[in-house]
């Protein structure tokens, strides 16, 4: 079949079309033909050589994927061939066919194309995850969103809203401030030019914001610790302004502050089959009636991933930017 693979790890240029092996059938599992696949930042690092797919994976890059199930294992009752499904991935989805475990195989709404479909496992589980198991978010809370212009972000805009809560996000161009607030943000700051904790601050009244979903790291740390609420959440799915940060035990103790990290690949399949069957139960309803919707940025063939990834990296999209199998 064929797949994007890295010649070597490097700049968009090292990705290139070839023939790889098909994915095994292994038990408890389906072989999807993908239609579509969606980039992630972690496609980026990986294909840079910093990032590893996790031990007994495959290589090719692609954490997520919309499709048609081709064939099933035997023991498999609940999939049949021909079934219309999208999926989280630890790897494999910039490629023609992956096996994927039953459990984690998402009935794909009918409104939905395979392109809007292949936006939303990594965005929408993702942000469910931050925003509630770990964030706890309640209606009465304010949650910070930052990178709101992004998959993640822009799907936990629309759950959060969804929820209740009020919703404070960042975006860096005027032109994602209005797409974001279209999204139902109460207030969007532009990181580039204000201070987003000052307004976090201002907003609350000086209490503080409940949560707030992290992609940056060591550069927003500090103002994080300021604009955080008493008991405060900081959920860090990302850490592009850098890892290491100095913290004040003292600080952290006199405020309860909570700082919880959140990754998805390299979590124990169970792990990975519980957050999926919670998103069918309690948000799959709500995408297929269409009180959430998949951002796409844009949608573009397998083979121009590198122009993909180009795009990814000047920041020029908003929302989802997807690959056609």
């Amino acid at each position: 079949m064929k797949a994007i693979v890295i010649s070597e790890p490097g700049g968009p240029d090292v990705l290139r079309l070839a023939d790889v092996p098909e994915p095994e059938l292994r038990p408890g599992f389906v072989l999807v033909d993908v239609k579509a696949t969606a980039l992630n930042r972690a496609d980026l690092l990986q294909r840079r050589g910093l990032y590893p797919p996790p031990r007994g994976e495959t290589d090719v890059l692609g954490l997520e994927c919309s499709g048609v199930v081709s064939k099933v294992s035997g023991e498999i009752t609940s999939l049949r061939e021909g079934d219309r499904v999208m999926a989280l991935l630890p790897g494999g989805g910039y490629a023609e066919r992956v096996a994927v475990h039953e459990k984690m195989a998402i009935p794909i709404p009918d409104r939905l194309s395979f392109a809007e479909a292949a936006a939303v496992p990594e965005a929408f589980l993702t942000a469910r995850e931050g925003l509630f198991t770990l964030g706890r978010l309640s209606p009465e809370d304010t949650v910070l969103v930052h990178a709101a212009a992004g998959g993640v972000g822009s799907a936990a805009v629309q759950l959060a809203r969804r929820a209740g809560a009020r919703v404070l996000a960042t975006a860096g161009t005027a032109e994602k401030i209005e797409k974001v607030r279209a999204l139902g943000a109460h207030r969007v700051v532009n990181y580039k030019a204000d201070d987003f904790a000052e307004i976090a601050l201002a907003e609350t009244g000086k209490k503080g914001v409940a949560v707030a979903l992290d992609f940056v790291g060591a550069s927003y740390f500090q103002k994080h610790m300021a604009c955080l609420a008493v008991g405060g959440r900081l959920v860090v799915i990302g850490v592009m302004g850098g890892p290491s940060v100095d913290l004040n035990l003292a600080q952290l103790l006199m405020r309860r502050t909570q700082i919880l990290g959140l990754v998805m690949r390299s979590r124990p399949l169970a792990d990975k089959i519980a957050i999926t069957q919670a998103f069918v139960r309690e948000s799959l309803p709500l995408l297929a009636d269409g009180a959430l919707n998949p951002i796409v940025d844009s949608v573009l063939p397998l083979a121009d991933a590198a122009k993909a990834h180009e795009r990814m990296e000047a920041n020029l999209n908003f929302g989802k930017i997807v690959l056609e199998v």
